[in-house]
């Protein structure tokens, strides 16, 4: 029996960013170790993953009202780069912020697989946490 099998071989070429596999790809998980152990990218992604982009991008969301509600009591922001932005943009201030933190979540979407990925989004959502916590407090008691 010959073998019928496509003398085009897809390993050569990488594939693209946008193709078919970046909706109806089926790749969760990265198959073997040595890929497991160095990263990689993958078609589809995990429902924790989902989890914690939300919920950054609530916190975000609640951040950006809550420093609106402080800043409005006659409090300050501590953050150099927001207070410039928030001088330059006054309230809009939440649009410059939003997709600045949009962007970031996409890339760290996109680089998933890596190890350092989870700690770091468990991380920025940790720390968001304790920000809107914190300004909540400043509210109750100011």
């Amino acid at each position: 029996m010959a073998d019928q099998r496509n003398s085009n071989d897809r390993r050569k070429k990488p594939t693209p960013g946008l193709s078919r596999y970046t909706f109806f790809g089926r790749r969760e998980e990265l198959r073997r170790r040595t890929d497991q152990e160095k990263g990689g990218y993958v078609d589809r992604y995990s429902s924790l993953l989902l989890f914690l982009v939300v919920l950054i991008l609530g916190l975000n969301i609640l951040d950006a009202i809550f420093t609106m509600m402080v800043l409005d009591q006659s409090g300050w922001e501590l953050n150099p780069i927001v207070r410039s932005v928030i001088e330059t943009h006054g309230d809009r201030f939440w649009v410059w912020k939003f997709a600045l933190i949009s962007t970031c979540l996409v890339l760290l979407c996109l680089h998933s697989k890596f190890k350092w990925v989870k700690g770091a989004l468990i991380g920025i959502s940790s720390v968001y946490l304790l920000l809107v916590l914190y300004e909540i407090l400043l509210l109750i008691y100011s």
